[in-house]
């Protein structure tokens, strides 16, 4: 009898220790926002990496666009005892208090697509994985201006330009991006006539851009800081009965909208951004860090140039 009260002793708690041994890893993502094009194939992407992960979970959580909301889903994550954080912040400018939570708790946490403010200073357990918004606009504005050359506008080209939310990393760098090319000697035949914030919605730049040909602006090109509101700017014009062929527009990220545009000969310039590639990078950090395994605390993808003589490359990338 002692035998057995022993061997079934010993199987429950070998049991117990497989069970626990076999404990999902759980991981909080906190997104912005749903509201987007870009957002939606970089969390599909996040997703479908999960799926060929073994014993690892996600706990999505939408911020809705609301600072005080996404504190209290990190906070909510930290309650709850997941193994790491993954967020996109909703304020890049308000990121130290996320990492100040995480880090006070002990939970590893990695920010992907928006650079924190604090990426400079991030605990050893946090990481930042995007792409780096300098290439961005660069690679958008430099192609626009060899187009405006090529159109022969060399001699003097007015631009608009369509920003993303003024509160965003990437924002404020893919304009000062589209800046510091204009200030080029190669390009400084182009003059921004229009900058306003469409705040990455196309619906709002299809206003604005309403609004400016309304009042009579004149302009060779719309650069715009995503594609959803190049594709914006594309509606408002072709309304208007202006030709894509006359104005030229280029956006950022080459979502399937975006090239279909393209495709159709509306959509001059796009850069690839790897949405998928983000999301699923992220997961990999957030589990490496969970693990006490060594990750890089940037980490770039690179962005690529997308126009119609290569955009079939790209065709079933985001």
């Amino acid at each position: 009898m002692k035998r057995i009260l022993l061997t079934t002793a010993t199987a429950a708690l070998l049991s117990i220790s497989a069970a626990g041994l076999a404990r999902a890893e759980i991981i909080g993502v906190s997104f912005h926002t749903f509201d987007d094009n870009f957002i939606t194939v970089l969390k599909n992407g996040m997703l479908d990496h999960v799926k060929t992960l073994d014993g690892v979970n996600v706990q999505v959580e939408n911020a809705q666009g609301d600072v005080g909301r996404q504190l209290d889903q990190i906070n909510n994550f930290i309650a709850s005892g997941v193994d790491a954080i993954v967020v996109l912040p909703v304020d890049t400018n308000g990121t130290q208090a996320l990492s100040d939570a995480a880090e006070k708790a002990g939970i590893p946490l990695v920010y992907v697509n928006r650079e924190p403010v604090n990426v400079g200073s991030l605990p050893d357990n946090q990481a930042f994985i995007a792409s780096n918004e300098v290439d961005s606009g660069t690679l958008e504005t430099t192609e626009v201006c060899r187009l405006l050359k090529e159109a022969g506008k060399g001699s003097g080209a007015n631009i608009a330009v369509l920003q993303g939310e003024l509160g965003n990393f990437a924002a404020r760098t893919r304009t000062q991006d589209i800046k510091d090319v204009i200030a080029t000697p190669e390009c400084s035949f182009m003059k921004i006539v229009e900058d306003q914030t469409g705040n990455w919605q196309r619906v709002q730049a299809t206003d604005i851009v309403t609004n400016w040909l309304s009042a009579g602006t004149k302009f060779d090109a719309i650069i715009a800081n995503n594609d959803e509101m190049a594709i914006g700017a594309i509606q408002a014009l072709k309304s208007a009965g202006v030709s894509t062929k006359d104005v030229l527009v280029a956006g950022i990220d080459a979502t399937q909208d975006g090239l279909a545009a393209m495709k159709a000969g509306d959509l001059a310039v796009t850069v690839f951004q790897d949405a998928a590639g983000q999301g699923a990078g992220g997961i990999d950090a957030a589990l490496k860090l969970a693990r006490k395994q060594a990750v890089e605390q940037k980490v770039y993808i690179p962005f690529q140039l997308v126009t119609p003589a290569n955009m079939a490359d790209f065709a079933t990338a985001n």
